[in-house]
């Protein structure tokens, strides 16, 4: 009985070594089997882009500062002023939403002496400033209320910026044609090479986010008894990164 027992043992290990060498090829043939296909070589390139448009928004900084020996006086002189700038700027269809206040401030005003050789400061009177920003939504009549601002009270005016109710719209162009620039360019150079462009690989808009509006000088008729302001288009830029897969002509 012994030698059958033996002979079955060494009987079961030839399938016992077949089924552990099935076992170490298996992974290797799925490998082979996943392995990508090899890709076509690609031809990468950087397309810029712009759009203009004529700006139909303006936004800007006014206000009063007013001076006087006393707080009191300084404050209630400047209140009076800012009130009636406010209300000319409402006068000329302003919403209030466009109007905030962003400054605000009661400073004294010192002056420097010297007596038997000794330098003192002392205060001499005050000055207070009402800051407000304003948004106006009708570019048109600017110089008009630039002009009714400073008949009412204003005596500073700063920050004059031209922009877009809906900027996204003139954004959207520029990125049009930096994609359009982006094609051009990568047919260009691929022609030149004898290739041709097989299909895009990525397209990534490159220089962060889009940069505001940048104002060209050029004159815009104003009326006759309105603040000359200097407008004419605005321009954004775009600027994306391609890649295209190309292969033989």
């Amino acid at each position: 009985m012994t030698p059958v027992r033996s002979a079955r043992r060494f009987a079961a290990r030839p399938l016992v070594a077949l089924a552990l060498a099935a076992g170490l090829c298996a992974p290797a043939l799925a490998q082979d089997a996943g392995q990508p296909l090899q890709r076509r070589p690609t031809l990468s390139v950087t397309g810029e882009g712009s759009a203009s448009a004529v700006p139909d928004m303006a936004t800007f900084s006014t206000g009063v500062v007013s001076e006087a020996k006393t707080a009191r006086e300084a404050l209630d002189a400047n209140n009076a002023a800012v009130a009636a700038t406010i209300a000319a700027i409402r006068a000329a269809g302003v919403e209030a939403k466009d109007v905030s206040t962003v400054g605000f401030s009661v400073q004294p005003q010192f002056a420097n002496t010297k007596k038997d050789g000794v330098e003192t400061s002392h205060i001499v009177g005050y000055e207070v400033r009402n800051t407000v920003s304003v948004r106006l939504r009708d570019f048109a009549g600017l110089g008009a209320l630039l002009d009714q601002m400073v008949s009412a009270g204003a005596n500073e005016v700063s920050s004059v910026q031209f922009g877009f109710a809906e900027p996204g719209k003139l954004e959207d162009a520029a990125r049009t044609a930096a994609v359009k620039d982006a094609r051009r360019r990568a047919e260009m150079i691929a022609e030149a090479a004898g290739l041709r462009i097989v299909r895009v690989v990525s397209l990534t808009e490159s220089g962060g986010p889009m940069p505001p509006p940048m104002p060209m000088l050029a004159m815009r008729a104003m009326k006759a008894d309105a603040v000359p302001v200097a407008a004419g288009e605005s321009e954004v830029r775009a600027s994306v990164s391609a890649v295209f897969e190309i292969e033989p002509r």
